[in-house]
């Protein structure tokens, strides 16, 4: 029997570039094992570890800050617990404002000047520099895959892992692959037969439109496609139509800002739907003011992503996580999986305290990461490459829908939320 794998978050690149434009082996898994003893204090020498993060980008403030956040919040509690062995983490911060230029000195200064013994929770809209970590042999720890960096390079790990060969080319021959696990999910618990999907009339948002569309088709869904002019959309028009058609499931390919007005028109032409699904870096505990004006789609909006609940209070990693970052004035999944790549270096130091913490050593332990979970905030993560995109494979994924008074409600487990799907090529 094939162990279950973690969804594919396929085409992210294209998404989150759509945002830019609209804005102008299974090893050991350490844990807090010191936290009800008094800690020893931190006398050793600091170890350094990396954070790039385009926080002033084209996609505008906060957008990126997420996973950032999650780490420093990790390491500010593991520092306050004495360490690792008794030597603190030092934190050093870039910002590579969103640029390839900007990403390029950071990479410099931290890995050349700074001399971090590996990067962690990297959130780069352009990873130019990507290829000069990889020479340096730095590990990069738990990054977001904004880009096909992380299916491309040996010695950047992903926060969803890579079975590609990462042998300097993206994924298999330039094609990366991405399941269909989150359409099967839909028809098959909630019985989701027609899904709408909305673009814009831009390349970039129309390339991920027709991805969506053909992952649906693939499972059986009628499509209805809408499109909107980039400048001077017309929601209305979109909500009227797909009350018409009677869409069960709404997918886009359009701006955070651009969502909410689509939401809006939905509630005003009284276009109901079975879910409004939304991706990893939406779910957030914003939406009441995101979509303040639209209570009805509000509570229709799904999530669906590869790591547990933010709000899944009743396991004890998240309440930790939670715990720790209470004085964050908004929480995300992507600040837990921030903090889930904090805590995945730690484990990796850990495992090294005894032969030195080398970059090397870090190195060593997250590539023969197999099945690792961040403590069960992960989906099993694998590196294990493949030589062959395989053509079906057991997906798993996390579902939680938005409810007012609530927040985000898991929907199931996610170690057991899986299905056999097939696996859809694409180009980054």
């Amino acid at each position: 029997m094939r162990r279950p794998y973690r969804a594919a978050e396929a085409a992210v690149a294209v998404l989150l570039l759509l945002l830019g434009t609209a804005c102008g082996s299974r090893l050991p898994e350490s844990d807090f094992e010191h936290d009800r003893r008094t800690p020893a204090p931190a006398t050793g020498e600091p170890l350094r570890v990396g954070i790039i993060t385009s926080v002033t980008s084209p996609v505008g403030g906060n957008a990126f800050t997420g996973p950032r956040d999650g780490a420093q919040a990790y390491f500010d509690r593991l520092n306050a617990r004495g360490g690792i062995d008794g030597r603190r983490i030092e934190v050093r911060r870039c910002d590579d404002g969103g640029s390839g230029v900007g990403n390029n000195e950071c990479v410099h200064r931290l890995i050349d000047e700074d001399r971090v013994v590996a990067l962690v929770a990297t959130t780069a809209l352009d990873y130019a520099g990507a290829s000069r970590v990889s020479r340096a042999r730095v590990p990069d720890i738990g990054g977001q895959p904004i880009g096909a960096a992380y299916d491309t390079y040996p010695h950047l790990y992903g926060i969803y892992g890579s079975q590609a060969p990462r042998d300097g080319t993206p994924g298999w021959d330039g094609k990366l692959y991405g399941g269909t696990e989150v359409y099967r999910y839909f028809k098959r618990e909630h019985g989701a037969r027609t899904a709408a999907v909305v673009s814009y009339n831009q390349a970039a948002s129309a390339a991920y439109a027709r991805l969506v569309e053909r992952g649906l088709k693939a499972e059986g869904y009628q499509v209805v496609t809408e499109q909107v002019d980039f400048a001077l959309p017309n929601f209305r028009a979109v909500a009227a139509d797909l009350k018409q058609q009677g869409a069960d499931l709404v997918f886009d390919a359009i701006d955070s800002h651009g969502n909410a007005r689509l939401c809006k028109a939905m509630d005003d032409v009284g276009a109901e739907v079975t879910a409004k699904v939304t991706n990893v870096q939406n779910w957030t505990s914003t939406v009441p003011e995101d979509y303040r004006d639209a209570p009805r789609c509000r509570n229709a909006l799904w999530a669906t992503g590869s790591s547990r609940n933010h709000q899944d209070t009743g396991n004890e990693a998240v309440r930790e996580f939670q715990d720790a970052t209470e004085a964050l004035p908004t929480h995300s999944q992507w600040q837990l999986e921030g903090w889930a790549a904090a805590k995945w270096f730690t484990d990796a130091a850990r495992s090294c305290s005894r032969t030195g913490i080398t970059r090397a050593c870090v190195d060593d332990f997250v590539h023969r990461s197999d099945g690792y979970t961040a403590d069960g905030l992960l989906l099993p993560v694998t590196f294990r490459p493949l030589p062959e995109p395989p053509q079906i494979r057991r997906n798993c994924l996390s579902v939680a829908r938005w409810q007012d008074g609530r927040g985000w409600v898991s929907q199931g487990d996610m170690n057991s939320t899986c299905f056999d799907v097939p696996l859809l090529s694409y180009e980054p």
